[in-house]
């Protein structure tokens, strides 16, 4: 086919769920873009926390490459080498006994929801089956997960949500408290609220939660599926608070743009997923499981987790120095390389105006809510891209002031 789509194209043929930005990129490297005119940006969206090591990298690249060469899919009616090694890797670098491979961050957390309950039902009963969440929260867009995630309009007109879940207010333990009881199998929350505008939890939250689970015998689940795979400086987020779960999902940065997902489990809860009690046709194939392992060993070093840390400060100083001139943002907030600013005076409410000016200026990034810029970048990218890219934000933030 020799015909090249162009952005007024896309309603033509796609579903209109999506409004993508005007350009198209056609090639990246590193923390660099290029669209169809070969218009260069900078990254600072990193796909949304999935391109942890950047466009091309050549570790990622050279794995891939080596795989298709031997095998693509078998299906779980047999198992493959990378599966196995990358669930080796991941429970020696984490507290989990067990892993179940899927294909997105939704996906990990639908399992993570359903082996909740059902380890509540083989141990307790049925009547403990209640999940507790929180307001503002994300979980992902199936069903189930998405009700459990704490926002309302996207639930909204999909017709009766699943019972048996509540959301409490994030950091305030004593709202959770109110709602957790001996009926409660499962607690689910992100360590940092990523679409829910950039909120880290507090460490004191965290720990009284993993208290009430143990005090009323229900599991506690860390969605890390936006704030792990060293995007805090830590591996998984729950390693800077020392509250450990017993149910850890992750994605994105896992595959570092090959898609897949993982839920992370202690022994005791995984023992309740028998044969023929969840699956997943392409899950653990030997392409993804390939790739995240090279991606798992190249992030989980000295050398990048500690950067992290480095370029969290510079990140910081230069949105400082934004806001000394633009007095723009009420709070910027985050940790490591999950970074929100979040808007005021007249730049409140406009982060899609923000973005469309950004991608003008050669700068793409992110927004959680109307009112919070997300920065979410390779975690190696360079000190250089990352001034480049906050004086082309400065610039944009000049024409909206305009």
């Amino acid at each position: 086919m020799t015909w090249t789509p162009t952005r007024d194209d896309y309603p033509a043929y796609l579903t209109a769920n999506y409004n993508p930005q005007s350009v198209i990129p056609v090639r990246g490297q590193g923390s660099r873009l290029w669209d169809q005119a070969d218009n260069e940006y900078i990254d600072f969206a990193g796909g949304i926390a999935v391109n942890a090591l950047g466009h091309a990298h050549p570790a990622l690249v050279d794995a891939l490459k080596s795989q298709s060469e031997t095998l693509w899919h078998l299906s779980n009616v047999y198992t493959n080498e990378p599966a196995i090694k990358l669930a080796r890797r991941l429970t020696e670098t984490t507290f989990a006994d067990k892993v179940f491979f899927s294909n997105s961050g939704g996906e990990a957390n639908e399992a993570a929801f359903k082996l909740a309950r059902r380890y509540a039902y083989d141990r307790f009963g049925e009547h403990k089956d209640k999940i507790v969440s929180f307001n503002q929260s994300f979980h992902g867009r199936t069903w189930f997960t998405v009700s459990v995630g704490g926002q309302e309009k996207y639930t909204q007109g999909f017709g009766p949500v699943p019972g048996g879940i509540e959301h409490a207010t994030y950091n305030d333990l004593d709202s959770a408290a109110a709602l957790i009881d001996n009926n409660t199998c499962a607690v689910v929350v992100e360590p940092i609220q990523g679409e829910g505008g950039v909120t880290s939890a507090q460490a004191d939250f965290l720990a009284g939660l993993r208290q009430l689970c143990d005090d009323h015998d229900a599991l506690l689940v860390f969605d890390e599926v936006q704030s792990g795979m060293g995007r805090t400086g830590h591996l998984f987020a729950y390693m800077a608070y020392g509250v450990t779960p017993d149910i850890l999902t992750s994605a994105k940065a896992l595959g570092c743009g090959f898609p897949i997902g993982a839920t992370l489990i202690a022994d005791r809860v995984a023992e309740v997923f028998v044969v023929g009690t969840h699956g997943s046709t392409f899950g653990g194939n030997p392409l993804a499981t390939t790739v995240a392992l090279t991606a798992l060993e190249t992030i989980n070093s000295n050398e990048v987790l500690n950067g992290v840390s480095k370029r969290h400060a510079l990140f910081r100083a230069e949105l400082e120095a934004i806001n000394d001139k633009h007095d723009c943002f009420a709070d910027i907030r985050g940790m490591g390389l999950l970074i929100g600013a979040e808007l005021k005076g007249s730049f409140e409410q406009r982060g899609r105006e923000v973005l469309a000016a950004a991608i003008n200026n050669g700068l793409m990034l992110l927004i959680a809510g109307p009112n919070v810029l997300r920065f979410t970048p390779s975690l190696i990218i360079s000190e250089a891209d990352i001034r480049e890219g906050m004086a082309q934000l400065d610039r944009a933030l000049d024409q909206i002031s305009a």
